[in-house]
């Protein structure tokens, strides 16, 4: 038989396929579930356990948290990605690294095909599909949830024609989490003017105190909490454990999906948010002006190209290489206050911190210039605005 790795998550999606490919295409199917911080332990087993009944010939799950991060969240966090100013692309991003990794199982154990659940509306076809082709066009794509334009009730019914009777109550709310976020998907997100309710969000206010805690930088990489320093990945987990207590990091997020249609999605995403704004903070100290300005115009491209799924055009390289340069100088600490659905930046530290210079403090006082001196630059930069308007004095 001709074997076919399925991305596989132990949903009603998934479940079909592995059905279908066996019973309508007689192939060996194999899973595997790439886990990016979405699944404990005891749930990652019970999807290795639904796999082998559902008659896998094998399945695996795969932790790639570190190499997310090394890959893509260390450059989302030197970029300050919001994609339109909102989402930290908790979810869009991890997908690009998930079909990485479908892909390189599929080579190992020899598949001529790879399939996925995703549906011919969303992004996440793109995403899959593109890395698929990219890194293995050798290897066939099959899709039969796109393919079919199945219902739900219509999966359901296959499954229980071949002996798969789990109780596949759809769930009010859409779910995808992961180490950069959960996002949520709903009846609201499908309007324009819903907002989603409280027990939407899988995390819910526990806490009312505010708190203060500090946030440890080193060349843009998150690299402690409250001076216990510890690796990014450790660092973020724990961030996200205290600051989801406070119900931080909420927000829908309206934006052009790939396949050209508006989307809303709902998403709470506490440790992104909070680490991209106290890493901003610290840039604003210890960056120059026109750094700052260039990061800025670089990062939001970096956010839309991996959105997309474009990983591996060229220009991420390049871009990636300027993110990593320009943080040579930050580095330092980042005092917050986290209270009930948001937070305030109090202030830094750093050595890079160029507010302590010797030519003066704004506003107060000046120690590098005379008073003709700055009435001399006045003049000279407005020429140019004197220049436009005395010729133009009629517009």
């Amino acid at each position: 038989m001709e074997k076919v790795v399925v991305a596989y998550s132990g949903g009603l999606d998934t479940s079909y396929c592995v059905k279908y490919l066996q019973h309508e295409l007689n192939l060996e199917v194999h899973s595997v579930l790439v886990n990016t911080g979405g699944f404990s332990e005891n749930e990652l087993k019970l999807v290795e356990q639904k796999a082998y009944d559902m008659g896998v010939a094998s399945h695996t799950n795969t932790n790639i948290l570190e190499t997310y991060y090394q890959k893509a969240i260390k450059y989302m966090i030197f970029g300050n990605v919001l994609k339109n100013n909102t989402y930290p692309l908790s979810v869009s991003a991890e997908r690009v690294f998930q079909a990485i990794e479908v892909v390189e199982y599929a080579k190992k154990v020899g598949a001529k095909y790879i399939a996925h659940g995703s549906t011919g509306a969303g992004n996440d076809q793109v995403r899959f599909d593109m890395i698929f082709q990219t890194l293995a066009p050798e290897i066939e794509i099959i899709t039969p949830i796109r393919d079919l334009k199945l219902s739900r009730q219509e999966e359901i019914a296959y499954l229980k024609k071949h002996g798969v009777d789990y109780p596949w109550s759809k769930a009010k709310y859409s779910i995808n989490k992961g180490i950069w976020g959960t996002s949520i998907g709903g009846v609201e997100t499908l309007t324009s003017h819903q907002g989603l309710p409280e027990e939407a969000y899988p995390s819910q206010l526990e806490k009312s105190s505010p708190t203060n805690i500090k946030l440890h930088f080193k060349k843009g990489e998150l690299v402690g909490l409250n001076d216990e320093l510890d690796s990014p990945v450790n660092t973020i987990l724990k961030l996200e454990e205290i600051a989801s207590k406070y119900a931080i990091g909420r927000d829908i997020h309206v934006g052009d999906t790939i396949v050209g249609i508006k989307g809303r999605v709902g998403f709470e995403a506490a440790a992104a948010v909070v680490t991209i704004k106290a890493h901003h903070l610290l840039e604003k100290h210890v960056l120059s002006k026109w750094q700052q300005n260039l990061k800025e115009q670089l990062g939001s491209w970096y956010g839309m190209l991996l959105h997309d799924g474009l990983y591996f055009e060229p220009v991420m390289r390049n871009i990636e290489a300027f993110l990593e340069d320009a943080q040579k100088t930050v580095t330092g600490e980042v005092f917050i206050t986290l209270k009930p659905y948001h937070f305030s930046l109090n202030g830094i530290e750093s050595k890079h911190d160029l507010m302590k210079s010797k030519f003066g403090e704004y506003g107060e006082t000046n120690k590098a210039w005379t008073a003709e001196e700055a009435k001399g630059f006045i003049k000279i930069l407005g020429t140019s605005n004197k220049i436009y308007h005395s010729v133009n004095s009629e517009l």
